[in-house]
Parts: C-alpha cells; structure tokens; sequence
C-alpha cells in the first residue's frame, strides 16, 4: 500500500469518529463540494455533493459500453459540466470491476474493454481538478455507511443485489479494498462447489445464485412446473417472456410462486452473509440494487436462512438486516466523499 492510500485510510477513519460524534465529517470550506461520477452500465450519472451528502446538481448520459474512449470522453464532459461555475477542487469516479489500492488503475472491468487502465491518469490529463476512482460497489456502500443506512455504526457489509451481485465491506470506519485494491468482490464467494458457472470463470459464485438474473432464472423454474407458478406462467405467456420487473410486479401482489423465488434468492443470500459473518464480524448487513425494493419480503428470508447456517448459533451476536436509503443516488454520493478524502490525503502529504 502507498503513502498516499495509508493516509486515505486514516481519513476515511477520522471522518467515521467524526461522524460517530455528530460532527458533520466536513474538512476545509473549500472542500464544500466535489463531483461524483457513476459509470454504470447503461448510463453515466453525474452529481455535484456537499460535504453532507446533499446533492446539489445532477447530469447524466447513455454509457456507450462498446466503446471505451467514448465513456471516457463522456465522463470528461460531465466533470467540466459540473464543475462550470463552481468553486469545485475534486472529482471521484466510480467503476465497476477491479480497481488498485492506489485508486488510480482499471486492472479488469467485464463489460468495458479496460484492462490495466490508467484511467485517473488519464482523466487527469484532461480536468484541471483533482481525480480519484474507486470500484462502483466501494462508492455506494461508502455512502450508505457516512450518510445512509449504516450511519450510526462502525463495521458494515453491503450487498448490492442486482443484475449481479456487488458488495463493499467497511471495518472499523474505513472502507476494505485488500493488499491489492480488488478486495470485497462478495458477488464472487463461492457457495456452491462445482455450481453453476459465473462470468468470472469460476463455479458456484453467489451471483449466480443470489441476483437479479439467478432470481429471473428462479421464476421462469417454478413457471415450468406449473401450480403455484401458474400466474408467472400466464405472465410469461401474455409478455413473451418475463423480465425482472413482472417478477418484481408478482412479488409485490405477494403471487405465491414470485414470492416462493424471492425465498429461494434469500436462502443463498443468507447463506453468503452466514460466512461472511464467520470471517467479517459485521454489525450491520445493507442491500441496495433493483431486486432490494422487495424490503422485508426479501429480507426475511435472509435472515432465516442466516440464522440456519451461522455458526455458534446462540453464542453469536447477530447483525442487523436492512435495506439501503440511498437507492440510486448512492455511487455519486460515495465516490464525491472519496474525492474529497483523496484530496486531503494528498494535500497532507
């Protein structure tokens, strides 16, 4: 780890005991604002944040993932869209795949061709202000914990349940990136041994078992087999196939067979968070992403399930099951308080 990340961590730190004693976690007043920019998959999001999480201006445009030098011409624009006017020092971007601990390089992203991608370097190239990236999963969860669902304590793991499964891990106020930055990539923890195969390469990942799609794939199952999948059938029928937000429409009428998939999804979810509670010791366990709009009728299965598969039952503390607060605004608020932290680090150098 560099100088520059050990001092980052130790920010990340003194804003968590700031926080915890009601103080707002705010540095200099220069640093009131910074940009947050979340490259997602089908869209770039864009904000302008206060030190407070307030979002005080917002942008956003169609993400051309085939294309590279387009996203990152993309997020040049919005930076200098934002920052037009304002008095703004810093941006942080957040990506998704593998990021390193110096929170400048793009080891590896799946759906975007970058494979060792000086991306910091390269935006810095082009912005007159100060850049940082951080994986997009990292961003959000950091933003739960400052400012959301994971406010009031100090060790939180965060799934993010959607198309696939992302995750973030905060232990003792600071955010968990590993020895070589790609840490807490929780989709990826292996349940189930020569299990479905992941885009990852390996077998038996939780996103096969514990997303959005594995929760698609879950329901268009119970469909074939008729009785309690019979109104998914018919869903089906009538739509030429069904989509995640026919299952989300069935889960919310309470269908019997959308909720039977729901249960089976939470099953393995709570599995997961089982071991990861052998090894993490989290206080509290947060899920964002499309499929955690079900609320309690998501986590309820989880925590059964948790509590099934924690070991030491009885003689284990158990975690809180919540879900996030910040929704989709959470990648741009998190990677703006990471530039922010950035920033200082490097000014106290």
């Amino acid at each position: 780890m560099n100088i520059c990340s050990i001092v980052s961590t130790h920010d990340e730190l003194t804003l968590s005991l700031e926080r915890h004693r009601g103080q707002s976690g705010s540095v200099n007043s220069f640093l009131v604002q910074t940009i947050g920019i979340d490259i997602g998959g089908t869209k770039i999001a864009g904000a302008v944040v206060t030190e407070l999480g307030e979002i005080v201006a917002e942008d956003r445009v169609a993400t051309e993932a085939g294309d590279s030098e387009a996203i990152i011409d993309a997020v040049v624009n919005m930076i200098e869209r934002l920052a037009k006017g304002r008095d703004v020092p810093a941006a942080g971007v957040a990506a998704p795949g593998f990021i390193d601990v110096a929170q400048s390089t793009v080891y590896y992203t799946p759906n975007i061709s970058w494979r060792n991608e000086p991306l910091r370097e390269r935006l810095r190239e082009r912005v007159a202000i100060d850049i940082t990236i951080d994986n997009d999963a990292n961003a959000a969860g950091w933003a739960e914990f400052r400012f959301g669902a994971g406010r009031l304590v100090n060790d939180m793991t965060m799934l993010t349940v959607g198309t696939g499964v992302g995750g973030a891990i905060v232990s003792r106020g600071a955010l968990f990136r590993g020895g070589f930055g790609a840490g807490a990539e929780l989709g990826h923890l292996r349940i189930v041994p020569d299990g479905l195969p992941c885009g990852c390469g390996a077998h038996g990942c939780i996103e096969q078992y514990g997303s959005g799609r594995a929760l698609l794939r879950m329901a268009n199952e119970i469909a074939d087999v008729g009785g309690i999948g019979l109104a998914l059938a018919e869903t089906r029928k009538a739509h030429d196939g069904l989509t995640g937000e026919l299952v989300s429409e069935l889960i919310r009428a309470e269908d019997l067979g959308a909720v039977h998939a729901l249960n089976q999804l939470g099953y393995w979810l709570g599995q997961a968070c089982a071991s990861l509670s052998a090894v993490l010791d989290p206080e509290l366990f947060v899920f964002g992403g499309g499929v955690s709009v079900a609320g309690e009728l998501l986590l309820e299965p989880i925590r059964e399930s948790y509590r099934r598969n924690l070991p030491a039952r009885g003689y284990h503390p158990e975690p809180e099951f919540v879900i996030a607060e910040l929704v989709n605004n959470a990648g741009v608020v998190g990677a703006a308080d990471l530039a922010r932290i950035h920033l200082r680090a490097s000014r106290s150098l």
